[in-house]
C-alpha cells in the first residue's frame, strides 16, 4: 500500500513542478438536487477538457454531493490524515471522469479534532490538491460560519443562487455569514436555472445589495440555463456533456469549466 509519506513527496514534486491547483469551494443556496446537478455537470466538464478533477464532499449532512449520487465513501481524507489509509484508495473514478472523494464520515462531530490532527487533515487536503489539476469542494458552513478547512477560505469561494426569491435571500444570508467570518473579500456568484438576461439581473441585484451593506465584491462566473436535456441525462446516471452535447446547458458547463480550469482568469482570491 502506498504510504502517507509517499503521497505527501508526490505532492510537493507536482507544486513545484507546475501551477498553483484551483481549489473552487462552492456553497448552494440552490435545492439540493440542484446543487448536485451542477455540481456533477460542471466535474464531468473539468473532466472532459483533460483536467484531473477531485470533487471532494466536505459536507457533513445528508445534502452531500456522495449522498446525492448514492455512493458510500467510507474512506476518507480524514483516514488518509491518520495514516489509516493511502490517498489512492479514498479516491473513486466515477463515470463521469472526476474523481468523488470524501473529508470526513458521520456527523458534524467526526471533524471535531484537536489542533494536531486538524493540521494534518488541512495537509492531507494540500497533498489532494497538488495531486489534481482542479479541486471542486462541495462545502457548508458550521453554526460558527466556518468552512470545515481553512484552506476553503484561502481559495476562491462560489456562491450557487437560483432566481427563486428563497434562493436569493439565502445566497445573501451566505454572503453575509461569509463576509463575517472572512472579512472583505470576493466571492463568486453561479446562477442557475436561468437564462442569460435573467441570471444577469438575479447577479446584478445580489452585488448591489452586497456592495451597499456589506462592502463586499462580488463577481459573476456565468450561468446554467433551466434545460430539460439536464433531466434527461441525470436520469441516464450520464453528464449533459456527455448524453446531450449540443444541449444549450452543455455549451453552458462547457464555458464554465474553461473558467475554472484557467489558472489567470481574473476572479476572486484565486480565479
Amino acid at each position: 500500500m502506498a504510504s502517507f509519506e509517499c503521497d505527501q513527496a508526490e505532492g510537493l514534486r507536482r507544486l513545484l513542478a507546475g501551477p498553483r491547483p484551483r481549489i473552487v469551494t462552492f456553497l448552494s443556496a440552490a435545492l439540493p438536487s440542484e446543487k448536485s446537478a451542477m455540481l456533477v455537470n460542471l466535474g464531468a466538464s473539468l473532466a472532459e477538457s483533460g483536467r484531473e478533477v477531485a470533487l471532494l464532499d466536505a459536507c457533513l449532512s445528508e445534502f452531500g454531493i456522495a449522498r446525492r449520487m448514492g455512493v458510500d465513501l467510507r474512506a476518507t481524507l480524514l483516514d488518509v490524515s491518520r495514516q489509516q489509509r493511502a490517498l489512492d484508495q479514498v479516491l473513486h473514478t466515477m463515470p463521469q471522469g472526476f474523481h468523488l472523494v470524501s473529508l470526513a464520515a458521520g456527523s458534524r462531530g467526526a471533524l471535531s479534532c484537536d489542533a494536531d490532527q486538524l493540521r494534518r487533515l488541512s495537509n492531507t487536503f494540500n497533498v489532494l490538491a497538488v495531486q489534481s489539476d482542479v479541486v471542486i469542494a462541495d462545502a457548508e458552513l458550521d453554526d460558527s460560519d466556518d468552512l470545515p478547512l481553512a484552506a476553503m477560505g484561502e481559495g476562491d469561494i462560489v456562491i450557487q443562487v437560483t432566481p427563486a426569491a428563497d434562493s436569493i435571500k439565502k445566497a445573501y444570508a451566505l454572503i453575509k455569514r461569509l463576509h463575517m467570518r472572512l472579512g472583505c473579500r470576493p466571492f463568486g456568484v453561479l446562477v442557475t436555472g436561468a437564462d442569460e438576461q435573467e441570471a444577469d439581473m438575479v447577479y446584478r441585484n445580489l452585488a448591489q445589495v452586497a456592495s451597499r451593506y456589506l462592502a463586499v465584491r462580488l463577481f459573476s462566473v456565468g450561468s446554467i440555463p433551466n434545460d430539460e436535456q439536464l433531466v434527461r441525462a441525470a436520469r441516464l446516471g450520464r453528464a449533459v456533456v456527455d448524453a446531450f452535447p449540443r444541449a444549450g446547458a452543455a455549451l453552458a458547463f462547457r464555458r464554465l469549466a474553461e473558467r475554472f480550469a484557467t489558472p489567470d482568469a481574473a476572479m476572486g482570491v484565486g480565479i
